[in-house]
């Protein structure tokens, strides 16, 4: 039996950590996410979003955390490891995490309008690209969404209310 064991319990873990750097994210007023990658049962990188900080659009915390990962492991490919992120990935994350050959993806919250791991579309397990990542998704997703509405309704509130005429 070569599958590995899915320890939910460790799932929940792991997903606590990347709360709290999604934490980090929204007290930076950056759209709160976070991500870790585990290698066997250890944190190997922790990253938070960075795109208005950095002033660069691929600073996702998942862009970010595979970096980190792939300078702890003196490689490029994380075969071995699983990335936990609260949010589900975008096109562009997933297809680092494709061509770093993550074996699994937790997530927790799912985007609806673009989640690349099942939402729109699913390309961690497309068939013709040469590696397929395990989905997890919906660890502590309440928490993970909660923490989304709440960033992106106080940016709305934020916003100068539009002048209708008068």
């Amino acid at each position: 039996m070569d599958e590995p064991v899915i320890d939910l319990q460790s799932d929940d873990y792991f997903m606590r950590e990347a709360l709290r750097q999604a934490a980090r994210a929204y007290e930076a007023e950056e759209v709160p996410v976070g991500a870790v990658i585990v290698r066997e049962g250890r944190i190997i990188a922790r990253a938070h979003n960075q795109v208005e900080l950095l002033k660069d659009a691929t600073a996702h915390a998942e862009m970010l955390a595979i970096t980190q990962a792939e300078q702890a492991v003196g490689d490029w490919r994380l075969t071995d490891c699983t990335l936990y992120a609260t949010k589900e990935p975008c096109p562009m994350c997933a297809g680092a995490i494709v061509h770093v050959r993550l074996a699994r993806v937790v997530f927790g919250a799912s985007d609806a309008k673009g989640g690349a791991a099942g939402s729109v579309l699913n390309l961690l397990q497309l068939p013709t690209l040469n590696h397929r990542c395990t989905i997890t998704a919906g660890v502590r997703e309440a928490e993970c969404r909660a923490l989304l509405q709440g960033f992106f309704a106080e940016q709305r509130q934020a916003r100068p209310k539009p002048n209708n005429g008068g």
